[in-house]
């Protein structure tokens, strides 16, 4: 008698492996250690993203001077709002964070695959890199953005992000989602750049041998806090113009319009109000996630 060939059977490490395969795409795993990275700085320092905010929104006294520094005003928050209130705004930035830096990392994974497969980034193309995956998870993001500055300001008093959203199309219409935009990627888009820049000039000049060991979270770390603060110097400006206009739509209607009101109402140093907490923040929140992301990539066998 013929006997038939059975197929071979599939032992389960075959079978976890073909799984894996299937529904875990390289873009897939770079969006997941994008948004848990992502999603850890914004917990942590969301108070200095309100701070930043604060600082940016608060209104001119009479004798056109506001110096309120930073801890005045964190001092302020506690005291009047309880120390949970410096984590206001925090469920827009998770809803902002998980998909948009997710976003961000898997764009940015997939147009290095693309373009600059087979050589580390130059200085240019680390900029192009930056500012393309920014732009894309900037304009996907912008609706979340607006409600997590309004939130932050705290005179706005939405009960919860669904109620934002109908109150601004409602008041405001589609328009008011995409308020401050253009701002807000004139800040971010070379800052991501610009970031990237300096991140990968800087450890390119680490020698190899300490890219491997136990000290790659702490070289990771510190490029990535001098590549932070390059960058949050340059891009300060664009970020209290994408504050105010995000803040009061009717008021700056457009970039120009608001450089000329921020510098009639508060003068040259208006465009560096809350400097410090956002350079705290965007520093340490970009170091944490790129060191927390390209150590998941890693363990995950793929090539930040």
């Amino acid at each position: 008698m013929i006997q038939k060939s059975r197929p071979a059977l599939l032992q389960p490490q075959d079978v976890g492996d073909r799984v894996e395969t299937l529904m875990l795409h390289p873009v897939i795993k770079a969006f997941m250690c994008g948004s848990i990275s992502g999603t850890c700085s914004a917990l942590l320092f969301q108070p200095l993203d309100l701070l930043k905010t604060r600082l940016q929104t608060l209104q001119p006294s009479a004798h056109g001077s506001r110096r309120v520094g930073m801890f005045t005003l964190l001092m302020k928050v506690v005291r009047t709002e309880s120390l949970l209130g410096l984590w206001k705004g925090v469920s827009p930035s998770i809803v902002r964070c998980v998909p948009g830096v997710g976003i961000y990392f898997s764009t940015l994974y997939s147009l290095k695959q693309h373009f600059v497969k087979d050589h580390p980034p130059t200085a240019l193309e680390s900029v192009i890199l930056g500012i393309g995956s920014r732009t894309i998870a900037g304009v996907c993001m912008s609706p979340i953005t607006v409600i997590k500055t309004r939130y932050e300001s705290g005179r706005y008093g939405y009960e919860s992000i669904y109620a934002a959203l109908k109150s601004i199309y409602r008041n405001e219409g589609h328009r008011g989602f995409f308020s401050g935009l253009t701002a807000t990627l004139l800040r971010d888009a070379p800052f991501s750049g610009i970031y990237l820049m300096f991140y990968n000039q800087t450890k390119n000049t680490v020698p190899q041998d300490q890219l491997n060991t136990v000290l790659t979270p702490f070289v990771n770390f510190s490029c990535g806090i001098f590549a932070g603060i390059l960058a949050s110097l340059v891009t300060q400006p664009a970020d209290v113009i994408k504050t105010h206009m995000q803040f009061a739509l009717v008021k700056f209607r457009w970039i120009g319009q608001a450089v000329i009101l921020i510098f009639k109402d508060y003068g040259l140093r208006g465009f560096f109000q809350g400097g410090v907490p956002r350079a705290l923040r965007r520093t340490l929140m970009a170091a944490m996630a790129w060191t927390v992301y390209e150590g998941m990539m890693a363990k995950m066998g793929l090539k930040s």
